[in-house]
């Protein structure tokens, strides 16, 4: 596999070729490319590419992650999120950048902050801002202030 370059000339250490099931957890340093089925989680410190064709159920830790095919799970990217035309994610995104192409299905939380992880987020947090809106909107009156008071 020494000679697998994608077209921009990055060398991929791993991939799942088209046609081709694979379940299980994947820790690697380089580039994954999936243009079959996947399931499982991926952890790297590289680039994450799912192709046109590719189908992958799981929780992707990387530097950058490129989606062509369909997504679903959580994404946490370290660098950047990228979702071309033809690609689907039914998750949430933790990155400090995402690119989104016209065309794309984005089903999530989309969380862009300068490298905060999902997994520093809470509930609770989230429960408490829906309580601080509800208590804003006043249903009687019908307005909605802006500002608390």
């Amino acid at each position: 596999m020494s000679d697998h370059l994608d077209t921009s000339g990055v060398f991929i250490n791993s991939i799942i070729g088209e046609g081709t099931s694979f379940s299980g957890d994947i820790q690697l340093s380089g580039l994954i490319r999936i243009d079959g089925d996947f399931k499982g989680s991926i952890t790297t410190k590289g680039k994450v590419l799912i192709g046109k064709n590719g189908r992958a159920e799981c929780m992707i830790k990387a530097d950058t992650v490129v989606i062509g095919g369909v997504v679903k799970g959580d994404i946490v990217s370290t660098d950047k999120v990228v979702i071309l035309s033809t690609g689907m994610l039914i998750g949430n995104i933790a990155a400090p950048r995402l690119v989104a192409e016209e065309g794309v299905i984005l089903n999530g939380i989309c969380n862009i902050t300068n490298g905060k992880m999902l997994s520093e987020h809470k509930e609770t947090s989230r429960d408490k801002k829906d309580q601080e809106d509800l208590e804003r909107y006043n249903p009687e009156k019908k307005v909605f202030s802006l500002w608390k008071g």
